[in-house]
C-alpha cells in the first residue's frame, strides 16, 4: 500500500493554503481600511473644528462678570483657561477700546490694528 498523500490530497491541501493566506491578506486589507477611515474621519473633524473656531474670544474672571482679556480665536491660553466666549470682531474692538487688555501671547491688539 502506499502512503504518501495521493494528488487530489496534495491538491485539497493547497487549496486550503491559499484560502488562508486569502483570508489572513483580506484581513490584513480591511484592518488598513478601517484605519485610513479613522484617519480620515480625524482630519476631517479636525477641519470641522477649526471652521467652527471663533475668530475672537474674550476672557471672563472668575465671576463670570468681569472681561479679563481679549484672545484671538486659537490662543493656547485661551484655549487653557476654560472661561473664554467667542464675539465678533466689533465686540473685540470694542473691549480694547474699553481698555480690556490683550493677551500678551496672540496679541489680539495688533491683528485688529490697535497701536501698543
Amino acid at each position: 500500500m502506499n502512503d504518501s498523500p495521493s494528488r487530489l490530497d496534495l491538491l485539497l491541501f493547497a487549496r486550503r493554503v491559499v484560502e488562508q493566506q486569502a483570508l489572513t491578506s483580506l484581513a490584513q486589507l480591511e484592518r488598513w481600511i478601517a484605519e485610513e477611515r479613522r484617519r480620515d474621519a480625524a482630519r476631517q473633524h479636525a477641519e470641522e473644528r477649526e471652521q467652527q473656531r471663533p475668530e475672537w474670544l474674550v476672557q471672563y474672571g472668575l465671576n463670570r462678570r468681569n472681561v479679563e482679556s481679549v484672545h484671538m480665536g486659537d490662543c493656547w491660553v485661551a484655549a487653557k483657561s476654560g472661561r473664554c466666549r467667542p464675539v465678533t470682531r466689533e465686540q473685540a474692538v470694542d473691549a480694547l477700546r474699553h481698555q480690556v487688555p490683550a493677551c500678551t501671547h496672540c496679541r489680539p491688539d495688533t491683528a485688529l490694528g490697535f497701536p501698543d
